[in-house]
């Protein structure tokens, strides 16, 4: 199996949507048929998911091997990177969709998320401990950034290979902290972003501002030596990327707070980043991506009538 759910609850974490028991044994028996360079990936969505429920269970939806039902945003998330395709178009490795209950509003979810992180940082504990030189990545959406830079800082050295956040819903003073900490040190970090997401960042720093005073991650953390910033709808960005191989659909959308994984181009770009390291390592990405982030409201501003 290349894909296994899982949901934190309330006690911990269960295998499965409703929970049905712990998912060590799971993960164990997939391991074993793997060979030792393919990646384990823990996928962490963002705000408005439940598991289990009807309507707005993640598992059901993003995390399922096909798009799941209703609006179009619900996009497979582990076929777009891969995961979910026949073999032997599959490629090898495990993929993890951690759901949480990421419902009600910003402040409730954002304790959630705080909530979570440890469960996540356990997860990614377990798979060490079941395989201690198997490379696990991360990729979340919106506050799914959040439970990872919380998962990160419990984290030893080494046991983290890339992250990547995708219109994150935190703050750069806690990338800092988790760039900081030993597993923060020694992973990379991908930031993905673009202007389509500037009226959410600029609502979510109105809204956690006085808990978490600074700058949403949409604004970029720039100098951090394992920190890349990507704002994808960038021109300079498309044109690099395309250079790489990974060109991007044009971007649509004044404002979107999912173009980040809804723009035809961007699992690819995802995808290649998890199992095209060694073309699309750090230094490279650094060197195509030189150029400074375009202002907030940039894109705002260039499209208003004249």
């Amino acid at each position: 199996m290349t894909l296994i759910p899982i949901t934190a609850t309330r006690t911990g974490l269960s295998l499965g949507i409703e929970g049905g028991g712990t998912p060590e044994a799971a993960i164990a028996a997939a391991l074993a048929s793997m060979p030792p360079a393919a990646p384990v990936v823990i996928m962490v969505h963002g705000r408005g998911y439940r598991p289990g429920h009807a309507t707005a269970c993640p598992h059901r939806l993003i995390f399922a091997p096909r798009g799941g039902h209703g609006a179009s945003r619900f996009v497979s998330w582990p076929r777009r990177l891969g995961f979910a395709l026949p073999a032997p178009r599959r490629p090898l490795g495990l993929c993890l969709g951690l759901g949480w209950d990421s419902a009600g509003s910003v402040w409730r979810a954002t304790a959630r998320a705080d909530r979570t992180a440890p469960m996540l940082a356990r997860l990614v504990q377990a798979i060490r401990r079941l395989d201690p030189g198997r490379r696990v990545d991360l990729i979340g959406h919106s506050l799914g950034a959040r439970v990872i830079l919380g998962a990160v800082p419990l984290l030893a050295a080494g046991m983290l290979g890339r992250v990547i956040l995708l219109a994150g819903a935190d703050f750069t003073g806690r990338a800092a902290a988790a760039l900081a900490s030993p597993a923060g040190s020694t992973a990379e970090f991908l930031n993905i972003t673009t202007r389509e997401n500037d009226l959410f960042d600029f609502l979510f720093e109105r809204a956690l501002a006085p808990l978490h005073p600074g700058a949403a991650l949409g604004r970029g953390l720039r100098h951090a030596p394992n920190w890349l910033d990507m704002q994808i709808d960038h021109p300079r960005t498309a044109a690099a990327l395309r250079a790489l191989g990974l060109p991007l659909a044009a971007p649509r959308a004044r404002v979107c707070h999912w173009s980040v994984y809804l723009r035809p181009g961007t699992f690819r770009l995802y995808r290649a980043l998890i199992h095209d390291r060694a073309r699309l390592s750090l230094p490279v990405l650094r060197c195509a991506l030189s150029h400074d982030p375009q202002p907030r409201w940039s894109r705002l501003i260039a499209l208003r009538p004249t």
